[in-house]
């Protein structure tokens, strides 16, 4: 990342590459927590918030440097509107505080990542409506503000979603890093959800100043393509931002994908198939990389192993 890096004080790294955590819900159901649809994550935030912390501290036992808030489904397409309306706030607050009390307790400096994840679901840029979507992104926003060290909007999928939420962040002065989600399709110029392209992304994302262009939850074989168009943009207009990449092991999902109705099914992705992809990442440009669904800490175990190694194969 020229001109950049996260200040992790008393982290040793070989490489300039800073790892993220891994994939919360998947790993919530994975450890046992209380997990099934529509709630997704904020099962266990509402039944057993010990889980949260449990996947929290196994990230960062894994070496993960960066933690993100578990508010992903604090929002009234996962909780419901009554829920949401009496709850939402809370339960956000919640989770930041939990990814917080892991953070502080770390041997390490570990950062935590507030999330401002889609408001009417995932994959889904059909179904966004700005207004609605901005009073939603303001209240998690509110609710995480005191104890998060940066920001990240998840899973992004239209310009006009990024654009909404980069106005709400535009009040704070921590760094905001912004994680689009892209088509599941190799065969393709890269795209977002919506179809737009990625490299009127980056140009949009270069000429607001953001700190991070991130891409996340699209499956591993994407990624490559659209960083190295981010880091063309980067070359061309001299900005100082940092590329990102967690991707997930889903299957491809297609478009019109009901989150709510069916748990997406699996791939096998190893560790070793993980950072073997991970590596085509850096090497196009990436420096904040982890994992989204999926994505357990036996992979960013295998991440941060090679991070601390003084090799570059």
């Amino acid at each position: 990342m020229q001109g950049f890096q996260l200040k992790l004080y008393g982290t040793f790294k070989m490489k300039d590459l800073t790892i993220l955590d891994g994939g919360m819900g998947r790993e919530l159901k994975r450890i046992g927590a209380p997990f099934s649809q529509p709630l997704w994550s904020a099962q266990a935030l509402i039944e057993s918030p010990q889980h949260v912390s449990q996947a929290h501290q196994s990230f960062v036992d894994a070496g993960a440097e960066i933690l993100t808030v578990n508010s992903y489904a604090c929002v009234p397409f996962h909780l419901g509107a009554e829920l949401y309306q009496t709850q939402g706030f809370e339960l956000a607050k919640k989770a930041a505080f939990i990814a917080r009390e892991v953070a502080d307790k770390g041997k390490t400096k570990v950062l935590v990542a507030g999330s401002i994840p889609p408001a009417f679901g995932s994959y889904r840029p059909d179904l966004f409506e700005v207004n609605e979507a901005r009073t939603i992104s303001q209240t998690l926003f509110d609710a995480q503000d005191e104890n998060v060290d940066l920001w990240l909007a998840e899973t992004v999928a239209s310009i006009a979603e990024f654009e909404m939420i980069s106005e709400v962040l535009s009040a704070t002065d921590k760094p905001c890093y912004y994680s689009f989600t892209l088509q599941d399709d190799v065969s393709t110029e890269a795209r977002l959800r919506s179809g737009e392209l990625v490299i009127d992304a980056a140009r949009a994302a270069c000429r607001a100043g953001v700190e991070g262009i991130f891409f996340n939850c699209s499956v591993p074989e994407v990624m490559e393509q659209a960083i190295t168009i981010v880091q063309s943009v980067i070359n061309e207009t001299g900005a100082n931002t940092v590329i990102g990449v967690f991707a997930n092991s889903f299957t491809p999902i297609t478009e019109g994908h009901e989150a709510n109705d069916t748990i997406q099914s699996m791939r096998e992705l190893s560790p070793c198939d993980y950072l073997a992809l991970a590596k085509t990442w850096y090497q196009a440009g990436a420096r904040i990389i982890g994992g989204c669904c999926g994505i357990q800490p036996s992979h960013i175990a295998e991440l941060a192993k090679w991070r601390d190694n003084d090799e570059e194969s």
